[in-house]
């Protein structure tokens, strides 16, 4: 099969590979019919994930008919169509019991990383139970596409601000899991959002799909005085951190509230500091993540019933032999592509 592995410095190769196999009792093997790329791939080729292994498929985002499972699997069976988690776990261990998949003992972030990713014909997912979701019929592979990686990641930025009806929360970075994030954000109560970026394409994006009720580039004005000037002088209830950058993590909590969650859900490239004099007496509470994509049933019956949308952020396609110019363009116009879909 071909498949489009990394190298150390820094370049993509589609390959040849031989067709994966089950090699565990608990594994499925899925046919790939769709694949985006996502800024963590590009993280693995700048050398930013250390234990990302060389000559690995790339791909965590990715949707396909499970083709063959192992005598274990259960709940997915050849012919399903299914969304792939980009999180693989067991299910069994201490962390998994309580819903904290990203720390699983015995899985973690594999797909695309340690182990060939669904930027492949075919690709080996461990733990399909968990790791697996059937689609329903009326969503499309384009709509499920994101659920597993980028639309989990926006859900959990959402669930760990702890929203309450009409709380007004605010989402720096207008990207994709930042487009999410509003969505679930406003699907889990709040009443108003506001969107952060220095983009102003995305931040267009946000207010023309109704994502956002007031956007604000913080270029352009002070982020934290026109915060306050639209929540009483009190700053936001939640912050959504999604955006990744020095200034970005120094805004999350100079907008939030007194007593507020920020939510700390972007992917950084180099550590940040955490400013305890000047914060002090705001009594704040940093939750960060590592996504756990513990719902994506839940989000793939949202989308079903048309409560949740993500293929809108698709802004261009390419065939599976032409993925090596994908990456080019994806990573050459960041500021205009939100996701790039791999057809197969």
């Amino acid at each position: 099969m071909k498949a489009l592995i990394w190298k150390n410095n820094g370049n993509i190769e589609l390959v040849e590979k031989p067709k994966p196999a089950i090699m565990y009792t608990t594994d499925a093997v899925v046919k790939v019919t769709r694949s985006s790329i996502c800024t963590s791939d590009l993280h693995i080729l700048h050398g930013a994930v250390s234990r990302a292994v060389e000559g690995t498929a790339l791909g965590h985002e990715f949707v396909g008919i499970v083709e063959d499972t192992g005598s274990d699997v259960k709940f997915v069976k050849k012919g399903d169509r299914v969304a792939v988690n980009c999180i693989t776990y067991c299910g069994k261990c201490w962390f998994c019991k309580r819903n904290y998949i990203n720390n699983c003992q015995n899985g973690g972030w594999e797909l695309g990383c340690t182990i060939d990713g669904g930027h492949a014909e075919y690709a080996r997912t461990p733990y399909a139970d968990s790791g697996l979701t059937k689609i329903p019929d009326n969503v499309t592979d384009d709509s499920a596409l994101f659920v597993g990686d980028i639309l989990s990641s926006g859900y959990f930025g959402a669930e760990l601000c702890e929203i309450n009806k009409n709380d007004t929360i605010a989402v720096i970075g207008a990207g994709p899991v930042g487009l999410c994030a509003m969505q679930c954000a406003r699907l889990l109560g709040a009443s108003t959002i506001i969107a952060l970026d220095i983009n102003e394409n995305r931040l267009a994006k946000a207010k023309d799909y109704g994502l956002a009720d007031i956007i604000i580039n913080p270029q352009k004005e002070n982020a934290a005085g026109t915060v306050n000037k639209y929540t009483s002088d009190r700053g936001a209830d939640g912050v959504i951190e999604a955006a990744g950058t020095d200034e970005s993590f120094q805004t999350a909590w100079k907008i939030a509230r007194p007593n507020a969650v920020v939510a700390v859900v972007a992917m950084y490239e180099k550590n940040q500091i955490i400013p305890l004099p000047g914060m002090y007496g705001k009594n704040l509470i940093f939750k960060t993540g590592g996504v756990d994509a513990i719902h994506c049933e839940r989000l793939l019956q949202l989308i079903s019933e048309n409560k949740l949308s993500t293929d809108f952020l698709i802004t261009g396609k390419y065939n599976f032999c032409d993925i090596v110019n994908a990456y080019k363009e994806f990573e050459r116009n960041k500021d205009v592509h939100f996701k790039i879909a791999i057809t197969y």
